[in-house]
């Protein structure tokens, strides 16, 4: 494909769409997922969840008049406040004393808040990557969470996964795909972005091998 005359937002999710699967296909997805692991590794899974996304909404937020990855910060996909409500159902009303970050963790934040400080670009790869999934995938985990673990239909413990303020999932994919499109950088920069969207992935699928070895050393 040619970068300049293929839109953005195809290039970046073919150049993802491998490492997307092996995030979806990991050996902790699937046995959460499968059914295989119970409400203590979906909550553990949330609790990482909690510290990446506030490192991206804290970070983010000096950069709302940023000219390249402003237009990016829309409030109605806002989730650290979701994940709270359902931490606070998980874990209790003393959860922020309860929980810790892995290593793969600490690691995934320090590089979301080091792009939000220092490169704009690199932070709109982090937010693509996750937000999207979200509006995607996360859906089945959080109709098997109801089922397998009898939370209330989207209610506290899957508040996460529910865009409240988001009617048309499919028209608002398609709306920050021509964000993506119209991004405000030349096509190096572009290819730097992919790079940065394939580390956000990465760093992704170490969270979640972390978490299959946590829950395969206690089984």
């Amino acid at each position: 494909m040619n970068p300049s005359s293929t839109p953005f937002s195809t290039l970046i999710r073919a150049a993802s769409r491998e490492q997307h699967t092996e995030a979806h296909d990991s050996t902790f997805m699937s046995d959460l997922l499968g059914g295989r692991l119970g409400v203590d590794a979906y909550t553990r899974y949330t609790e990482q969840l909690w510290f990446v996304y506030r490192a991206i909404e804290e970070s983010g937020r000096k950069l709302a008049g940023d000219p390249v990855a402003g237009p990016f910060l829309r409030p109605e996909l806002a989730r650290q406040a979701a994940l709270e409500r359902d931490l606070a159902h998980l874990r209790g009303p003393e959860w922020r004393e309860n929980i810790t970050a892995l290593p793969a963790t600490e690691e995934y934040t320090a590089r979301v808040r080091e792009c939000a400080r220092t490169w704009p670009g690199g932070y709109v790869a982090h937010h693509y990557t996750r937000y999207l999934g979200d509006l995607s995938g996360g859906q089945v985990l959080r109709s098997k969470a109801e089922t397998t673990w009898g939370f209330a239909s989207k209610g506290d413990g899957v508040r996460f996964y529910v865009f409240e303020d988001i009617s048309n999932p499919a028209a608002f994919k398609r709306s920050y795909r021509e964000l993506l499109d119209a991004v405000l950088v030349d096509d190096l920069e572009k290819q730097r972005i992919i790079a940065e969207c394939k580390r956000a992935f990465a760093l992704n699928i170490a969270v979640l091998r972390a978490l299959a070895e946590e829950f395969r050393l206690s089984a």
